[in-house]
């Protein structure tokens, strides 16, 4: 019964307790506020430099869609000119974005498992018992999450550009914008003839050959945001490392195959209009195509209002779940308590 009351969360506490909690936070101010958050993405970061195998693992997968994959597509999945291309592009250098976000995919899912870990050894509990607030501490370990997916993508894409696929010079930040409403929206959404493009900024002479590794800084962290916010929801959900396999299965493989990873979506309308729509469906295609965008110096606003929407969302119900008196936490019994 005691265990039980330690673990339930904080419906059972003093008001006594949340006094002192909320003045020990007062007492912490930034200067404790940033310790607690370089300490867990510090933790993130030599976790993931202490596992090689973790590395090589993460680079693998794209690269042999990369390499062996999209040289047997690349004389039958040519693309024609798509925003944000201004001229027909190889299937190699098409899906690049693609397997950019199927890094950031499968290492949200692996911080979703390390998640699991952590709260089936109790590690779990000594993070979320501190004074701190606990959407601080989750968010604390996403952006951990995410610093590790933009080691693991930039090295990518440096393997990438040793195989010739790179952005090309950007002289300018444009904005892209068009909808192309769904077709039982009816006309309640105006369909736009010809998308808008509003030049943003000037990018200056000398950084203008590899701008496009830089512009697309904010869209691999928002898209990774998204991805490790929607598997810091299923950490709660799943009770057992042994489940994680089947979960990730589940999820993984459906957003990655029915998204504009692989194939522009024109195509997939061509092919079969019900997976057209699934495909719009699907927050990953929004960021991959935020992620496609990004490398060209462009951000379109469709994408970029999705994957904020679903960021909010998905960290708003990861919070809640591990909410010890409300969420999914409190229903298996805390934190560390067994599954």
């Amino acid at each position: 019964m005691a265990s039980q009351a330690v673990t339930t969360g904080s419906e059972n506490l003093s008001p006594a307790y949340h006094e002192s909690d909320a003045g020990a936070r007062q007492r912490l101010g930034i200067s404790g506020y940033w310790a607690c958050f370089n300490g867990i993405v510090r933790r993130e970061i030599l976790r993931y430099l202490h596992q090689r195998e973790r590395f090589l693992s993460a680079l693998v997968r794209p690269l042999i869609w990369l390499f062996i994959f999209a040289a047997g597509f690349r004389q039958t999945l040519g693309v024609s000119i798509i925003p944000p291309y201004e001229t027909y592009v190889l299937y190699e250098e098409y899906i690049a974005p693609g397997l950019i976000a199927m890094i950031l995919l499968f290492n949200a899912m692996q911080s979703s498992l390390s998640m699991v870990y952590d709260r089936e050894t109790g590690t779990m509990r000594t993070l979320l018992v501190s004074p701190f607030p606990r959407s601080f501490l989750l968010l604390s370990k996403l952006l951990g999450g995410v610093s590790v997916a933009l080691l693991q993508a930039y090295a990518f894409m440096l393997v990438a550009w040793f195989w010739g696929i790179q952005p090309p010079a950007i002289t300018e930040v444009k904005l892209f914008t068009f909808y192309d409403p769904p077709s039982w929206a009816g006309d309640v959404i105006p369909k736009m003839t010809d998308p808008i493009v509003t030049s943003l900024f000037s990018i200056p002479g000398f950084i203008q050959p590899f701008a496009g590794y830089i512009t697309v800084i904010p869209a691999i962290i928002l898209a990774g945001l998204m991805l490790g916010s929607l598997a810091l929801f299923m950490s709660s959900v799943i009770k057992q490392l042994e489940n994680f396999a089947g979960v990730m299965n589940f999820v993984i493989f459906p957003m990655f195959f029915a998204s504009s990873a692989l194939y522009p979506l024109w195509r997939i309308r061509e092919a079969s209009p019900a997976l057209f729509e699934i495909c719009r469906l699907n927050p990953f295609t929004y960021a991959v195509e935020m992620i496609r965008f990004g490398l060209y110096g462009q951000v379109d606003t469709v994408s970029l209002a999705v994957v904020l929407g679903c960021t909010v969302v998905f960290l708003a119900a990861a919070v809640f779940a591990y909410n010890p008196s409300k969420g999914l936490i409190a229903r298996r019994g805390g934190p560390g308590g067994s599954a």
